[in-house]
């Protein structure tokens, strides 16, 4: 544990900095005060930085890793943008977190080179760092990278679309950003699949709706005019989905055009019963978030070190009309 021998002198400062670092977003939690926690009596600081903390994906996470954080004696720093899902808006909260005496960082990175510096950095500080959902662009020195199987589900994703419009047809990709790293191995997988087993869908150039829903409704606009026979849209992420919806629903496309979406917000949820969404590939946020605490845990304190994994991937879950009752159960807690 770093600074072991002045715990006993700074746990107020502690306090007093999560509660400073919580005022930028509103939220942190303070398991650590909690005597009947398994880790009472270890004073552990991790801060955990999301991608943007106001997306349902990560609301799930938050509330899983306050919950774990609670079970292991943890004081939680949750602190991220609202707003925008970029390096620009992150990298601010990471270095407020860097600033403070934190035991270890939990990491969401924007953007896998831009947020490399601050990983090293962490490093060099002697701050064990673990990524979540997105990693950096060297992992090497990495506790532990805890994502989903993002290619995996890129290929479900084409799988899907392939049944659902009947083999053929022209369909476009919604992606965050060209440098995000979970929505660059959806895609690649989408891709690849196509190109060795759905030949029959032609692919149009990915576009690029940088985690904003309303980017998302204009390059789906903008794709039905030049396009007007387009038969699928493959929504990487979930804002680029809300933002897919609503073009449908504008264009009056529901049903016409299938669109399958990465997530499982509630939100996602219903129009997948109302038939606006015709799929989506659900993740597990909560379980991501409380591995990556646990781990945390177990590489400060030493205790169970040897369950600690380089590099984990938990499966993805297709949900559709004809499996709903069996796989509601993976929707986003909100």
């Amino acid at each position: 544990m770093k600074n072991t021998t002045t715990r006993a002198t700074v746990v107020g400062a502690l306090t007093m900095a999560g509660l400073a670092l919580a005022g930028c977003s509103g939220t942190a939690s303070t398991g650590a005060e909690n005597s009947d926690a398994s880790g009472a009596g270890e004073d552990i600081t991790v801060a955990f930085i999301p991608g943007i903390s106001s997306d349902p994906f990560f609301r799930a996470m938050e509330i899983a890793a306050k919950d774990e954080a609670e079970k292991l004696g943890i004081e939680l720093i949750w602190q991220g943008a609202s707003d925008q899902y970029s390096p620009q808006t992150q990298l601010p909260f990471v270095d407020s977190a860097l600033a403070e005496d934190i035991d270890a960082l939990v990491l969401v990175p924007t953007d896998a080179d831009a947020l490399q510096p601050s990983v090293t950095k962490a490093e060099s500080q002697g701050i064990p760092v673990i990524t979540v959902d997105t990693t950096v662009s060297d992992t090497s020195t990495l506790v532990s990278h805890i994502t989903g199987d993002n290619k995996d589900g890129g290929q479900r994703a084409a799988e899907e679309m392939d049944a659902q419009i009947g083999g053929e047809g022209t369909v476009l990709i919604i992606s965050a950003s060209p440098t995000n790293t979970t929505g660059t191995q959806r895609v690649e997988g989408f891709q690849q699949s196509v190109e060795d087993e759905h030949t029959g869908i032609d692919l149009l150039d990915v576009q690029y709706a940088y985690s904003q829903p309303s980017e998302a409704t204009t390059i789906l606009n903008t794709t039905l005019l030049e396009h007007p026979d387009l038969a699928g849209v493959f929504a990487v992420d979930g804002t680029s989905c809300t933002g897919a919806i609503a073009a449908l629903n504008n264009s009056g496309k529901v049903g016409d055009v299938k669109l399958i979406c990465y997530d499982a917000y509630s939100n996602q949820v219903e129009e997948l019963e109302a038939g606006t969404v015709s799929a989506l590939i659900a993740q597990d946020p909560a379980q991501e978030a409380r591995l990556a605490l646990q781990y945390a845990y177990a590489e400060v304190t030493g205790e169970d070190a040897d369950s600690i994994e380089k590099t984990v991937v938990i499966p993805n879950v297709v949900m559709n009309l004809d499996n709903l009752a069996d796989t509601r159960k993976y929707q986003y807690a909100e």
